[in-house]
Protein backbone atom coordinates (compact mmCIF):
# COMPACT_ATOMS: atom_id res chain seq x y z
CA UNK A 1 0.00 0.00 0.00
CA UNK A 2 1.31 3.49 -0.86
CA UNK A 3 1.60 5.78 2.18
CA UNK A 4 -0.66 8.82 2.06
CA UNK A 5 0.09 12.44 2.82
CA UNK A 6 -2.33 14.24 5.13
CA UNK A 7 -4.00 15.73 2.03
CA UNK A 8 -4.27 12.33 0.39
CA UNK A 9 -5.75 10.91 3.57
CA UNK A 10 -8.55 13.50 3.45
CA UNK A 11 -9.19 13.01 -0.27
CA UNK A 12 -8.67 9.24 -0.37
CA UNK A 13 -6.01 9.40 -3.09
CA UNK A 14 -2.47 8.09 -2.88
CA UNK A 15 0.34 10.63 -3.09
CA UNK A 16 4.08 10.91 -2.60
CA UNK A 17 5.38 10.28 0.92
CA UNK A 18 7.15 13.65 1.22
CA UNK A 19 4.98 16.13 3.07
CA UNK A 20 5.76 19.83 2.86
CA UNK A 21 5.22 22.14 5.84
CA UNK A 22 1.99 23.54 4.36
CA UNK A 23 0.35 20.13 4.18
CA UNK A 24 1.93 18.57 7.28
CA UNK A 25 -1.44 19.21 8.90
CA UNK A 26 -4.17 18.45 6.40
CA UNK A 27 -6.57 21.22 5.36
CA UNK A 28 -9.91 21.11 7.12
CA UNK A 29 -12.92 19.57 5.47
CA UNK A 30 -14.90 22.13 3.44
CA UNK A 31 -17.74 22.38 5.97
CA UNK A 32 -15.28 22.91 8.84
CA UNK A 33 -13.37 25.51 6.81
CA UNK A 34 -16.59 27.36 5.96
CA UNK A 35 -17.60 27.45 9.64
CA UNK A 36 -14.16 28.70 10.66
CA UNK A 37 -13.98 31.48 8.06
CA UNK A 38 -17.60 32.52 8.71
CA UNK A 39 -16.73 32.81 12.40
CA UNK A 40 -13.61 34.81 11.58
CA UNK A 41 -15.68 37.31 9.61
CA UNK A 42 -18.07 37.60 12.57
CA UNK A 43 -15.13 38.73 14.73
CA UNK A 44 -13.03 40.79 12.29
CA UNK A 45 -13.34 43.63 9.80
CA UNK A 46 -10.54 44.94 7.63
CA UNK A 47 -9.40 48.54 7.24
CA UNK A 48 -10.70 48.90 3.69
CA UNK A 49 -14.17 47.66 4.60
CA UNK A 50 -14.38 49.99 7.60
CA UNK A 51 -13.19 52.94 5.49
CA UNK A 52 -15.70 52.14 2.73
CA UNK A 53 -18.59 51.91 5.21
CA UNK A 54 -17.63 55.22 6.83
CA UNK A 55 -17.15 56.94 3.45
CA UNK A 56 -20.53 55.79 2.12
CA UNK A 57 -22.26 58.51 4.13
CA UNK A 58 -25.06 58.14 6.60
CA UNK A 59 -25.03 55.80 9.54
CA UNK A 60 -22.65 52.88 8.93
CA UNK A 61 -24.45 50.84 11.60
CA UNK A 62 -21.42 50.62 13.88
CA UNK A 63 -19.13 52.83 15.93
CA UNK A 64 -15.33 52.77 15.68
CA UNK A 65 -13.45 52.67 18.99
CA UNK A 66 -9.79 53.58 19.44
CA UNK A 67 -8.53 51.65 22.46
CA UNK A 68 -5.08 53.31 22.65
CA UNK A 69 -3.65 55.85 25.08
CA UNK A 70 -4.36 59.58 24.84
CA UNK A 71 -0.82 60.15 23.57
CA UNK A 72 -1.40 57.66 20.75
CA UNK A 73 -4.84 59.16 20.00
CA UNK A 74 -3.28 62.61 19.70
CA UNK A 75 -0.69 61.32 17.21
CA UNK A 76 -3.45 60.06 14.93
CA UNK A 77 -6.88 58.42 14.97
CA UNK A 78 -9.71 57.54 12.61
CA UNK A 79 -12.08 60.50 12.09
CA UNK A 80 -15.27 59.99 14.06
CA UNK A 81 -13.81 57.28 16.29
CA UNK A 82 -14.63 57.18 19.98
CA UNK A 83 -11.56 57.31 22.20
CA UNK A 84 -11.79 54.84 25.06
CA UNK A 85 -8.55 53.25 26.30
CA UNK A 86 -8.95 49.60 27.20
CA UNK A 87 -8.21 50.23 30.88
CA UNK A 88 -11.24 52.57 31.08
CA UNK A 89 -13.79 50.42 29.24
CA UNK A 90 -15.43 48.90 32.32
CA UNK A 91 -15.77 52.34 33.91
CA UNK A 92 -16.82 54.46 30.89
CA UNK A 93 -18.32 52.28 28.14
CA UNK A 94 -21.92 52.77 29.29
CA UNK A 95 -21.56 56.58 29.06
CA UNK A 96 -19.94 56.55 25.60
CA UNK A 97 -21.47 53.60 23.74
CA UNK A 98 -24.94 52.35 22.86
CA UNK A 99 -25.28 48.61 23.57
CA UNK A 100 -27.50 48.27 20.49
CA UNK A 101 -24.79 49.54 18.10
CA UNK A 102 -21.96 47.18 17.15
CA UNK A 103 -18.45 48.40 18.02
CA UNK A 104 -15.35 48.00 15.84
CA UNK A 105 -12.17 48.25 17.93
CA UNK A 106 -8.67 49.13 16.79
CA UNK A 107 -5.24 49.77 18.28
CA UNK A 108 -1.82 50.52 16.72
CA UNK A 109 -1.43 47.63 14.32
CA UNK A 110 -1.01 43.92 13.76
CA UNK A 111 1.78 43.69 16.33
CA UNK A 112 -0.50 44.94 19.11
CA UNK A 113 -3.34 43.01 20.73
CA UNK A 114 -4.89 46.06 22.37
CA UNK A 115 -7.92 45.94 20.07
CA UNK A 116 -8.41 42.29 21.00
CA UNK A 117 -8.31 43.12 24.72
CA UNK A 118 -10.74 46.01 24.16
CA UNK A 119 -13.08 43.76 22.16
CA UNK A 120 -12.99 41.18 24.94
CA UNK A 121 -13.76 43.79 27.61
CA UNK A 122 -16.69 45.12 25.56
CA UNK A 123 -18.05 41.65 24.80
CA UNK A 124 -17.93 40.81 28.51
CA UNK A 125 -20.05 43.92 29.12
CA UNK A 126 -22.64 42.77 26.58
CA UNK A 127 -21.59 44.73 23.46
CA UNK A 128 -21.50 43.22 19.97
CA UNK A 129 -17.97 43.82 18.75
CA UNK A 130 -15.53 43.24 15.91
CA UNK A 131 -11.81 43.92 15.75
CA UNK A 132 -10.40 45.94 12.84
CA UNK A 133 -7.46 44.02 11.41
CA UNK A 134 -4.35 46.10 10.79
CA UNK A 135 -5.27 48.83 13.26
CA UNK A 136 -4.32 52.46 12.87
CA UNK A 137 -1.04 51.50 11.17
CA UNK A 138 -2.80 50.00 8.17
CA UNK A 139 -5.43 52.75 8.14
CA UNK A 140 -2.62 55.26 7.57
CA UNK A 141 -0.61 52.97 5.27
CA UNK A 142 -3.60 52.59 2.96
CA UNK A 143 -3.82 56.36 2.60
CA UNK A 144 -7.03 57.01 4.53
CA UNK A 145 -7.43 60.38 6.24
CA UNK A 146 -6.85 60.59 9.96
CA UNK A 147 -6.97 63.26 12.63
CA UNK A 148 -4.21 64.38 14.99
CA UNK A 149 -4.11 67.01 17.73
CA UNK A 150 -3.08 69.43 14.96
CA UNK A 151 -5.94 68.60 12.58
CA UNK A 152 -6.73 66.33 9.66
CA UNK A 153 -3.90 64.57 7.80
CA UNK A 154 -3.45 61.98 5.09
CA UNK A 155 -0.35 60.25 3.83
CA UNK A 156 0.07 58.60 0.46
CA UNK A 157 -0.74 54.91 0.39
CA UNK A 158 2.26 52.60 0.43
CA UNK A 159 3.31 51.93 -3.18
CA UNK A 160 3.04 48.41 -4.56
CA UNK A 161 6.27 46.39 -4.60
CA UNK A 162 8.54 46.74 -7.64
CA UNK A 163 8.93 42.99 -7.94
CA UNK A 164 7.38 39.81 -6.64
CA UNK A 165 9.53 40.19 -3.53
CA UNK A 166 7.82 42.16 -0.78
CA UNK A 167 9.91 45.14 0.26
CA UNK A 168 10.18 46.34 3.83
CA UNK A 169 6.89 47.93 4.79
CA UNK A 170 4.93 45.78 2.36
CA UNK A 171 2.30 46.74 -0.18
CA UNK A 172 -1.14 48.18 0.55
CA UNK A 173 -4.03 45.72 0.59
CA UNK A 174 -5.49 47.18 -2.62
CA UNK A 175 -3.97 48.54 -5.81
CA UNK A 176 -3.07 52.20 -5.38
CA UNK A 177 -5.60 53.51 -7.92
CA UNK A 178 -8.40 51.06 -7.08
CA UNK A 179 -11.24 51.40 -4.61
CA UNK A 180 -10.65 47.91 -3.25
CA UNK A 181 -8.57 44.78 -3.82
CA UNK A 182 -11.32 42.97 -5.70
CA UNK A 183 -11.85 40.42 -2.93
Amino acid sequence: MTPMTPLAATTGTAAATTVNPVLRVAPAAPAEAAAHFRASLAFHADVSDVAAALAAGGDPGFVVLDSRSTESWDQGHIPGAVHLPTALIAEQAAQLLDRDVPVVTYCWGPGCNGATRAALALAELGYRVKEMLGGFEYWAREGFAYETWEGRERRDADPPPRSNRTRAGGPPSAPVDAENCGC
